[in-house]
């Protein structure tokens, strides 16, 4: 058994015109042939992911989702260059083949790439793919696999400008802020007190700005299914930009529940990270401290802001669901989230010596 990511019949009001698609495709890249069919890949909380199939070939559209969207989000322009950018030196990339501003094909801009085939880890680990001690080995191959990205020469490979490393973490804590603010529904927490905490806690820049993924984790990686240890793919690349290498890690550190956590963290897990053999937040932070140089002074701010994060984006996509503007049910349980992102950010602050 391969445990090979499978495609869905497409879920109502996020359908595309086939022919549209397929007149596109077909007058943009001339070596397709054959009948077209269009699934959906059901997984994923933001923009929308159809298998795209012509003949034997398999590509991978993306569009934005429908309804109300943060400002700078959702931009395939940017995803699309990204990847261009990336593919020669970061062999891990998809290959992009086409972007498109055109409502008229899917009533958004959309870009299609390649499909990397693979395994993709998402809430329970399947039975027999990994023994304890290789789960282990997994998690060292992610984080080697995050250093490579943090490695690269972000100037030398044209991409200098794409984002600004200068006053990165005040923009990140000020805009996450506003957009929590923006999209708060009355059931929501107010989340202040974590943001002032936030505000009052900045670090100063990195001394040494990379390009960051922004939602590096698991069901973004993609297993190569005749060995499960190697990773061959990273997707979603829509929130990279040129910033604080320890923000990408306290992301990706927020969705990462130990096997100890508090029944509530169990409550909203959504990858396998409790699973025997997965090592625990602060082993991947030492891991990739000593693999990188860097010395924090304290790794409680950036793990506290991955938190608020993804509380905000959990609580921009609830606002969308709680307003209408989708029928997806699996949004409505994403109050809960937010409510125990704040309470595991109210932990971690009333723990930290930050400001004590």
């Amino acid at each position: 058994m391969t445990h090979i990511d499978q495609s869905v019949e497409i879920r109502k009001g996020e359908e595309l015109d086939l022919a549209k698609v397929e007149t596109f495709l077909k007058d943009t890249l001339k070596d397709l042939h054959g009948a077209i069919q269009i699934r959906q890949f059901p997984s994923g909380f933001s923009n929308l992911t159809y298998s795209v199939q012509v003949g034997d070939r398999e590509m991978i559209l993306r569009k934005p989702p429908h309804g109300k969207k943060a400002k700078t989000a959702h931009d395939m322009s940017r995803e699309y260059r990204i990847l261009k950018a990336l593919k020669p030196v970061f062999p891990y990339v998809p290959e992009a083949l086409v972007y498109s501003e055109d409502p008229s094909v899917v009533g958004s801009p959309f870009y299609v790439m390649e499909r990397i085939k693979g395994t993709i880890l998402r809430r329970e680990l399947p039975p027999g793919l990994l023994s304890k001690q290789e789960t282990g080995r997994l998690c060292e191959n992610l984080m080697d696999v995050l250093c490579k990205l943090h490695g690269l020469d972000h100037v030398a490979i044209g991409l200098d400008g794409f984002g600004k490393p200068e006053g990165y973490v005040r923009r990140q804590v000020a805009g996450w802020s506003s957009r929590y603010r923006d999209a708060k529904t009355p059931d929501a927490p107010d989340y202040e007190q974590v943001m002032q905490w936030l505000h009052d806690h900045m670090p100063a820049d990195s001394q040494r700005p990379a390009v960051i993924h922004n939602d590096f984790k698991f069901d973004n990686v993609v297993l190569n299914p005749e060995n499960p240890l190697e990773i061959i793919g990273v997707l979603d690349w829509e929130m990279a930009t040129i910033g604080d290498p320890l923000m990408d890690l306290g992301a990706s550190l927020a969705y990462w529940v130990n096997r100890d956590d508090p029944d509530t963290l169990q409550l909203i897990r959504m990858l396998p990270t409790n699973a025997e053999g997965m090592m625990r937040r602060d082993e991947l932070v030492a891991l990739y401290l000593a693999k990188t140089g860097l010395k924090p002074v304290s790794f409680d701010f950036y793990l506290c802001f991955g938190f608020f994060r993804l509380a905000v984006i959990a609580q921009q996509i609830y606002y969308r669901f709680y307003h209408g503007q989708t029928k997806d049910k699996r949004f409505a349980m994403l109050i809960v989230a937010v409510q125990v992102l704040e309470q595991a950010a109210k932990e971690l602050i009333e723990r930290s010596d930050l400001g004590k």
